[in-house]
């Protein structure tokens, strides 16, 4: 008899820790188009693999808005998997206070938040993953001036009201020219916006008032990077002529950087930041403690560095490894 109940008892505890060992995990980017969300997607893949091969099952679901601007869109989203009951959230917050709610609500539900990318002006997320995007917006201030020489007349080119991690880039960049006086900020007030679009449009048109006069020009995000870089070419000032310093990595944007019309390109590790996204909600919801910020990182790129190892993996994501086209 005791065999008999030791035995199931020991059967019991087995189906107790499958199950504490099986976890739904929904991933939310802001956005599902640009090559940065899905490095951030086989990021996450890359995690669900390597938690799979160690006996722990994880079901991801990928959901975003279609456009980086969608608040309501991306909110819905938050609160439909709220609704399913999904084991945890990793959330790239496309505002840093319109998420606050869903957010609240899912801790509300026993459901954890991972944040990463962009902050959330909140304390009920387990943990914050995210490049130090100040940082990075000092590197590349720090770079542009140098490639001015320490003078000019510079324009700040901003991405989008509320996106915490471009916000912080910029403020990064503005606090990086304080130590050069002779470096004139001729605009900083203008917003690229979400898409590539309405990106070249305000390039455009800070180019018709600044163009000619204009020496170096500061990009927070990859549309606005390549958007502006098209916006020079057009009137004849790419190649150098205005120094140009963006942010992320994408196909035109290396390019553009392999061909000299962008001087240096201010990367993260999307795929690190995926990935840990994952692993770390999956660690709190195993009990474990996690670290309430990890910083995946951040590197300042150039045309004579870019096929260093190290650079060129952050330039080249292995996303086809992870994801099926």
């Amino acid at each position: 008899m005791k065999s008999l109940l030791g035995a199931a008892f020991a059967a019991c505890l087995c189906v107790a820790l499958s199950a504490a060992d099986s976890f739904t995990i929904a991933v939310i980017p802001k956005g599902t188009t640009h090559e940065f969300w899905k490095s951030i997607h086989a990021g996450a893949v890359k995690a669900e693999q390597e938690l799979g091969a160690q006996g722990v099952k994880v079901k991801l679901f990928w959901k975003g808005p279609l456009r980086e601007d969608d608040r309501d869109q991306q909110i819905q989203v938050v609160e439909n998997f709220t609704a399913r009951q999904v084991s945890g959230i990793v959330l790239a917050p496309l505002d840093s206070q319109a998420l606050v709610a869903p957010v609240a609500s899912a801790a509300q539900a026993k459901i954890p938040t991972v944040v990463i990318d962009s902050d959330l002006k909140s304390d009920k997320q387990v943990s914050f993953v995210a490049t130090d995007n100040f940082k990075g917006g000092q590197l590349g201030g720090e770079f542009l001036a140098q490639q001015l020489g320490g003078k000019g007349k510079v324009i700040l080119l901003r991405y989008q009201v509320g996106s915490a991690s471009t916000e912080a880039r910029e403020a990064g960049f503005l606090d990086a020219l304080k130590k050069f006086p002779n470096i004139q900020l001729v605009s900083s007030d203008q917003h690229a916006g979400a898409t590539r679009e309405l990106a070249y449009q305000a390039s455009q048109n800070l180019l018709n008032r600044f163009g000619r006069d204009v020496d170096g020009i500061f990009c927070p995000n990859e549309t606005a990077t390549i958007a502006m870089t098209k916006a020079l070419r057009d009137i004849g000032r790419a190649g150098g002529k205005v120094k140009l310093v963006g942010f992320d990595s994408g196909t035109q944007s290396v390019l553009d950087l392999k061909n000299g019309d962008v001087q240096a390109l201010v990367v993260q590790d999307p795929l690190k930041m995926g990935y840990l996204g994952v692993m770390t909600v999956v660690q709190h919801l195993q009990g474990k403690t996690v670290e309430k910020r990890i910083d995946t990182g951040v590197s300042l790129v150039t045309k004579e560095n870019m096929n260093q190892p190290d650079m060129a993996a952050l330039l080249a994501p292995p996303i086809a490894k992870y994801l099926k086209e």
